[in-house]
């Protein structure tokens, strides 16, 4: 990995079900190395489903494979959904690696049988 001067990585979340932003939806950043998954950081989203910062910028920002992982069933239930035990979806896990310095947006759309994720600008 390398440093990515001006790199950021930013996500946020969309409930499709309610057409809302996702609020309060746990989201967990890994790196991956090999086969050494490293947990940097904790967040929730906020009222417009984002986060109040980048999950990665400056120094902290590496080129590399990383997993964001989205509690969306813990997100589910709060809004009052019935899941069924299992759910369908729960924890969401989306791997995807950053190759150049620049930003990376991944955002992620769910509902309680499907999710879709891009890679935004």
């Amino acid at each position: 990995m390398t440093k990515a001067e001006g790199g950021r990585l930013t996500t946020h979340v969309l409930d499709t079900a309610s057409g809302k932003p996702a609020e309060g939806l746990s989201i967990s950043l890994f790196r991956i190395e090999g086969d050494v998954r490293t947990l940097l950081k904790k967040v929730a989203t906020n009222s417009d489903g984002r986060c109040d910062a980048p999950l990665l910028a400056g120094d902290e920002f590496l080129t590399g494979e990383y997993e964001l992982v989205f509690a969306a069933g813990d997100y589910l239930r709060r809004q009052g959904t019935e899941l069924p035990q299992p759910a369908f979806l729960d924890i969401v896990p989306i791997r995807f690696g950053m190759a150049e310095r620049t930003h990376y947006h991944v955002p992620l759309l769910i509902s309680p049988y499907s999710y879709s994720t891009y890679r935004g600008s």
